[in-house]
């Protein structure tokens, strides 16, 4: 018979083994929301739920059963397959730990295949989450980098966190880029997996000397940053990095690939046209719709994000700025190695 374990035991077994965890839920609703690093292995697919939701709401629950049972069964044997490919420990879960994992784990203990279901199913997982958000404490301190749109501060980040720094990309996570243009190209997570993502990754960094983010604002595209970590880049080391012109313009073509989706970002320039002076708005314009997008990103720069982020920069008056310039972003990756060195060296005081 399976075995029943509540999220926080969970979160316990993690801790010590490896479990993998299969959300028998729809595609959609997979889509939509789910445990990190999970597998999805549906009992029924989006189209054979809503034909079951239906016949419960318009005929009765005993038909619903019925037809439920006639399409699981025909379908069990590549069910039931799918589970066996999957080595080691098995954890089950639907949307609150019903019918659909109960089943499920149902019928794998009959085929001798053993699993845990997960008690309360997503919904208790995403109460789990929004709870230790609310309540997290952060004993580590935060390393910011700052910067002008262009200064490479994203692809710092990613190459630090390959390298296993403590690295928290909140526009990683949030699957956009924070700018108008921020969410071209990329897949953006919606605000339940983009507060699962952030809650696993604090998990991973809970014993990290210090966690290095980016100078993001609250908001980031539709996400909305959890305010005890807006108060701890608030109160962390800063770290501002500088690089001309042309490499901000480099990095960002590199970054934003506005080849690839011109009518896009066409689109998303017109939400700002407003805001520039009307002969360089017609100038950048003329660029985008010609493909010069080198051109347009430089113009934008100067009259447009620098302006805008002078402003913003005001807030960090009177705090202790550590200055990185440079030519190249390789070289920000090795200066930013060297102060977070001298950092940790300060703090343990070797």
């Amino acid at each position: 018979m399976f075995q029943d374990i509540t999220v926080h035991e969970l979160m316990e077994q993690r801790n010590t083994k490896k479990i993998t965890l299969i959300d028998v839920r729809s595609p959609s609703e997979y889509k939509d929301s789910t445990i990190p690093g999970s597998v999805n292995i549906p009992v029924f697919n989006d189209e054979e739920r809503a034909e079951i939701g239906t016949i419960y709401k318009q005929v009765s629950v005993d038909a619903a059963k019925e037809r439920g049972l006639a399409i699981m069964s025909a379908k069990l044997p590549n069910f039931v397959k799918q589970f066996k490919e999957i080595e080691g420990d098995k954890a089950v879960y639907c949307w609150r730990g019903g019918m659909r994992s109960r089943t499920a784990a149902t019928v794998l203990s009959l085929m001798d295949i053993h699993v845990n279901r997960i008690t309360g199913g997503i919904k208790a997982y995403r109460k789990h989450v929004l709870d230790s958000l609310e309540h997290m404490q952060l004993d580590a301190d935060a390393v910011v980098l700052q910067g002008l749109t262009g200064t490479g501060k994203t692809a710092v980040l990613k190459q630090l966190q390959l390298e296993g720094y403590p690295v928290v990309d909140l526009e990683g996570l949030a699957g956009h880029r924070g700018s108008i243009f921020g969410h071209i190209g990329l897949q953006s997570n919606n605000q339940k997996t983009f507060d699962s993502v952030l809650f696993e990754r604090l998990k991973e960094l809970q014993s990290a000397p210090y966690l290095l983010v980016e100078a993001e604002s609250k908001r980031i595209g539709k996400i909305v940053v959890p305010d005890f970590l807006m108060e701890k880049k608030a109160s962390g080391t800063t770290i501002v990095l500088e690089l001309p012109m042309e490499e901000r313009v480099r990095q960002l073509m590199e970054d934003y690939t506005p080849a690839a989706h011109k009518e896009h970002y066409m689109a998303a320039f017109q939400l700002i046209k407003g805001r520039i002076h009307t002969p360089i708005a017609a100038q950048i314009e003329k660029h985008l719709v010609e493909g010069q997008f080198a051109q347009a990103i430089q113009l934008l720069l100067e009259h447009y994000y620098d302006p805008k982020y002078t402003h913003t920069f005001g807030q960090y008056e009177g705090q202790a700025l550590i200055v990185v310039s440079v030519n190249r972003v390789e070289e920000a990756v090795d200066a930013v190695k060297e102060i977070l060195r001298n950092l940790t060296l300060k703090k343990t005081g070797s």
